[in-house]
């Protein structure tokens, strides 16, 4: 990508990956939206029930403030020191549970639909709610991106289904370098001392630099593996990725480029 990372281009690329992913999930059969994917208790129709419910609600937090503080009180059961595991599930995609493959298709593009109108005119420097501090335009809708991107990997590894990789990653790895100290902050730890520079190979070829060039750790490797470990969906171990000095290693065992509690990624 040569040209300015602006929150239209990011919006570009979201809605592009957004039909990615609808190409794949439109010609599934029923028996294949029940899969279970790598998510814990999850099928193919829970992930996409999550991207309906949560692109619904980034709309609302573009232009109906109200509407999203309302959506958000509404899941207060969520934080109560005694909630079920499964409450946050209940609450958001658990209504969705009960539409039809085709209805829920209906209703993610629907409410992306809705996401792509409120977000059609966001400038750059505009300030988004949502559910931790508010965000900047381009990174709220960076981390739209990467839901869907994250969320659509785990229907392709459940459905061996093939999604070629694209430049639109660059969002995500940069993302997925910006949150090395949230995946420790997130988890009650310190981050380790020391840089860490990542160079990746984009899918087009080109080279993607992060960090110092003096740094003396490094990761390195294709863009695509990076961004499945900072998305947690594949161990550093089980990519091609090469990864040198203590702190880069620990760093890709927890990464996690996604807001939300800690968790843990696949193992090796």
């Amino acid at each position: 990508m040569t040209n300015p990372i602006t929150a239209a281009s990011v919006r570009a690329d979201l809605l592009a990956e957004q039909a990615a992913l609808d190409a794949v999930v439109s010609e599934l059969t029923a028996d294949q939206w029940a899969l279970p994917t790598p998510s814990p208790g999850w099928s193919v129709h829970d992930q996409v029930a999550h991207l309906t419910y949560f692109d619904e609600t980034a709309a609302w937090a573009i232009v109906d403030e109200p509407r999203f503080h309302a959506s958000l009180e509404a899941l207060a059961p969520v934080f109560e020191p005694d909630a079920a595991d499964d409450v946050m599930d209940d609450l958001t995609i658990g209504p969705l549970r009960a539409l039809s493959p085709e209805e829920l298709l209906g209703a993610w593009r629907k409410n992306r639909g809705l996401l792509a109108d409120a977000s059609a005119d966001l400038a750059g420097d505009t300030r988004v709610v949502w559910y931790g501090p508010s965000m900047g335009a381009k990174s709220f809708l960076t981390a739209r991106l990467m839901e869907c991107w994250a969320h659509g990997q785990h229907i392709v590894d459940a459905v061996g289904a093939h999604r070629a990789a694209t430049d639109r990653l660059q969002h995500i790895a940069q993302l997925g370098f910006i949150t090395r100290s949230w995946s420790y902050v997130n988890r009650g730890l310190d981050k380790p001392t020391g840089e860490v520079r990542v160079e990746l190979t984009s899918p087009s070829g080109a080279t993607w630099r992060f960090g110092s060039d003096d740094a003396d750790q490094s990761v390195t490797g294709s863009a695509e593996d990076f961004c499945l470990v900072v998305t947690q969906c594949r161990h550093v171990d089980a990519t091609d990725l090469v990864v040198s000095g203590d702190a880069a290693y620990d760093w890709m065992t927890k990464a996690q480029a996604f807001a939300g509690g800690a968790t843990t990624g696949p193992s090796a």
